[in-house]
């Protein structure tokens, strides 16, 4: 069991919202932490949506609301159902009383609309996996996340041949079963192809055009199963900074596997030999540390990548209110900038930028420039 920091954030907003929904991928936690949930207010109801005995037990939805009105109220996978929304709608206008329903869902842009009618009634939260801050400090937890990736089950496996028999059969659920329910419907060797081909191109300027040519299909089909893969919160999708800085600026989003230990899969890398050699390793780590920085996003902040035509780079910038931060992100125990770096730094003057490599400790490198670990982030974006 670990403690989920998106534990917080969901008691927050249920002390204002009538529903919050906790979306994710399926097995990611959102179950575990609503049962732990549970158990601090007494007299809650939770129903699994999958299970026909509890799609019974809520029958048409309202009188079953009505009759636990004064309780907390659970609905897992609620996508299973539809029609739920516009009934919840009619009974959080009839009480709209904080913290009355919990609603947990595998995101999909059908489930997003769905949940349209709610709006102004619900909150939307998104689970990650877990996070360096939430498995330890130690090097070889953050070595065993980094590898296997933050899906409990494959991070607590006794092995890593367990854990990687986990993430195979888990990626050829999501292909066969889960991608297509959620509205990505196509065969199952095209999209594990693509998916495939997204893990090649990982931290990359994403090229729809040569993805549609390696697979037979349009450039408008290979932008609709992107989105449908961002919308699932299994690939990021990272946008450039626009800024009027009067510079070339770089106009393609990158792309990321959202999970290491599914990258390392679909990339063919079962073991720590196996990561630490291949030339994939630069990026699966940039796309690692990109997610704990996801992850620890400040309310109201936006994060994206900052690169110009004439090779100035940042790999992550935040903005929010008056503040600029940038990250650049080495996969070297002693990590060196070059001259694109520098410039970026002069174009953008961030008030801090630091420096992520898969060091033991930081240390300063020159006025507001720092080498830190992963696990300062948290502390960074929480001051």
């Amino acid at each position: 069991m670990y403690f989920r920091l998106v534990t917080s954030t969901l008691h927050k907003h249920l002390s204002w919202s009538p529903a919050v929904a906790l979306l994710g991928p399926r097995q990611v936690g959102k179950t575990t932490l609503a049962r732990q949930l549970l158990k601090s207010h007494p007299g809650s109801v939770y129903l699994d949506l999958e299970s026909a005995t509890d799609r019974a037990r809520l029958g048409e939805g309202p009188l079953f609301l009505r009759a636990y009105a004064d309780r907390l109220v659970v609905l897992d996978e609620v996508q299973e159902v539809p029609g739920l929304f516009s009934v919840l709608r009619t009974e959080i206008d009839r009480d709209r009383r904080p913290g009355r329903f919990v609603l947990l869902g595998s995101a999909s842009f059908e489930l997003l609309r769905q949940s349209q009618s709610l709006a102004g009634r619900l909150s939307l939260i998104d689970m990650f996996p877990l996070l360096a801050a939430e498995v330890g400090h130690s090097l070889s937890a953050l070595e065993t996340l980094w590898l296997r990736g933050g899906f409990p089950a494959s991070f607590d496996a006794a092995s890593e041949q367990a854990s990687w028999a986990w993430r195979e059969a888990f990626v050829r659920h999501l292909v066969h079963t889960d991608l297509p329910a959620l509205g990505l419907r196509t065969d199952a060797q095209s999209l594990q192809r693509f998916w495939r081909m997204l893990a090649h191109v990982h931290g990359q300027l994403f090229n729809a055009s040569a993805i549609a040519n390696s697979l037979d299909v349009s450039s408008p089909t290979v932008g609709r199963w992107l989105d449908q893969m961002v919308g699932a919160l299994l690939v990021r999708r990272l946008e450039p900074l626009h800024t009027n800085l009067g510079k070339r600026l770089v106009k393609s989003p990158k792309v990321y596997v959202r999970d290491s230990g599914l990258l390392h899969s679909l990339l063919g890398l079962p073991s720590s030999v196996d990561l630490q050699g291949h030339p994939m390793a630069g990026a699966s780590w940039e796309g690692f540390v990109i997610e704990q920085i996801a992850a620890h996003l400040p309310a109201g902040a936006s994060l994206s990548f900052y690169r110009t035509a004439a090779g100035a780079e940042l790999d992550a910038v935040i903005e929010w209110g008056q503040k600029t931060l940038g990250f650049e992100i080495k996969f070297s125990l002693a990590p060196k900038v070059g001259k694109g770096f520098w410039q970026a730094v002069k174009d953008l003057a961030p008030q801090r930028t630091c420096i992520v490599a898969p060091v033991p400790q930081g240390w300063p490198v020159a006025e507001g420039v720092d080498v830190i670990t992963v696990t300062d982030i948290a502390g960074l974006l929480a001051a």
